[in-house]
């Protein structure tokens, strides 16, 4: 929990960095000017220029994170040696390392390629952490299979309408993060790019959105409408909903917040006098929310795939004939 607790503000921290242009506030790394990360004086990071301060606190953050990871790994071999959750949390501590040299050679070649992997990797970490949270929660341990007490067999239907959810699940996620990437390519875009290519960006990204919003509110809706007894993954694919929704809003307003009201909605006339003045407080709350939610997307849809694959850990399998029953159908 306290590894998604400290990922979670560094990808807010993160989407400021890049929405006020304030990643190259700092021209080295993994110094401070010249200082060492922690040694940085604190009266120049506080009370010094904002963009040196969300700079800064976002490198802090990061290794605040990577310590968190490494403490995990240890905890997990001490006291949870088993050997998927170690693998996992190996995974993390490398993916974490990653990124913060994915960071570093951000600032040192200034290249909008790196920028982008950077922005990509984020929440695929995110992603990992969260896994790692569910996995070694106390509810994961608790979570048993609704018909396991029940003294009948599961039927063919019920497996192919399960192994379509599990699908459906995993789908989510997948889509949920293609789309962070779709995004990411739109927020990191070079300006050399024509205004026929960044159309066509935007096209893509709100089509991808829309597929993840079908996706989820059909998990949903088969969660809701089969699956009573699971009230956790209820819970999860409703808050999943919603996200999306909400996503889907703070898409409309961040492309109104950077450029103007999309002219294929209405409302056009009225929202015509609308101005957000650029990198102003609304402007990067909305456009930081709106990164932001897109991994609490992917953190929750991952979630939920994770707790249909623990409800029903294998899929429907043919009983056993023995020969005595085989016998008796063939007379």
């Amino acid at each position: 929990m306290m590894l998604v607790c400290a990922t979670f503000p560094l990808i807010w921290v993160g989407g400021l960095v890049t929405t006020q242009k304030a990643g190259m506030a700092v021209p080295d790394w993994p110094s401070t000017y010249g200082y060492n990360l922690f040694l940085y004086p604190w009266q120049t990071w506080l009370f010094g220029p904002y963009d040196l301060f969300l700079e800064h606190g976002h490198r802090i953050l990061g290794a605040l994170v990577g310590m968190v990871a490494i403490g995990l790994l240890v905890s997990i071999l001490y006291c949870d040696a088993r050997k998927h959750l170690i693998i996992l949390a190996v995974i993390a501590l490398v993916a974490v390392i990653i990124q913060g040299v994915l960071g570093g050679a951000r600032v040192i070649q200034d290249e909008i390629l790196l920028a982008k992997i950077h922005g990509c990797f984020g929440p695929f970490f995110f992603m990992l952490a969260v896994a790692l949270e569910v996995i070694t929660s106390k509810r994961w341990s608790q979570m048993r299979l609704p018909c396991k007490d029940s003294q009948t067999s599961t039927s063919l239907a019920d497996s192919q309408q399960i192994a379509g959810l599990k699908r459906l699940a995993v789908s989510t996620a997948v889509f949920a993060y293609l789309q962070l990437l779709l995004g990411a390519q739109i927020r990191h875009i070079s300006p050399m790019t024509s205004h026929g290519n960044f159309r066509i960006a935007v096209v893509f990204h709100v089509f991808v959105a829309f597929v993840v919003l079908g996706h989820v509110l059909l998990l949903t809706t088969k969660v809701w409408r089969h699956q009573d007894k699971l009230k956790l993954l209820r819970s999860v694919t409703l808050v999943a909903s919603l996200l999306v929704i909400g996503q889907v809003c703070l898409g409309v307003a961040t492309y109104t917040a950077k450029y103007a009201w999309p002219a294929i909605l209405p409302g056009g006339d009225y929202f015509a006098g609308l101005l957000i003045e650029a990198e102003s407080f609304t402007q990067t709350m909305i456009v930081t929310g709106h990164v932001a939610t897109g991994s609490l997307i992917l953190a929750v849809t991952t979630t939920a795939a994770l707790y249909c694959f623990k409800y029903y850990p294998s899929e429907f399998r043919l009983p056993r004939i023995s020969g005595t029953t085989l016998r008796g159908v063939i007379a």
